[in-house]
């Protein structure tokens, strides 16, 4: 598999090592890692990916209790 192609937030400044980073695959499906742990990706599908930032935007983390 060739090496994907990573893209920092526009929210990250610099070259700070806390940033969230996106790429594609040749099928398009869609990875995500943290920048100061670039071995852990997580992979998911566009439609989840889109129904994630779609909640992000409208503030459904916001207020996570844990």
């Amino acid at each position: 598999m060739p090496a994907l192609q990573w893209h920092k937030s526009s929210f990250s400044s610099g070259d700070a090592a806390n940033c969230v980073e996106l790429a594609a695959d040749s099928v398009g499906t869609p990875h995500l890692r943290e920048s100061d742990d670039p071995e852990a990706v997580i992979s998911t599908t566009p439609a989840a990916l889109r129904a994630f930032l779609r909640a992000a935007k409208v503030g459904a983390f916001d207020r996570l209790e844990g």
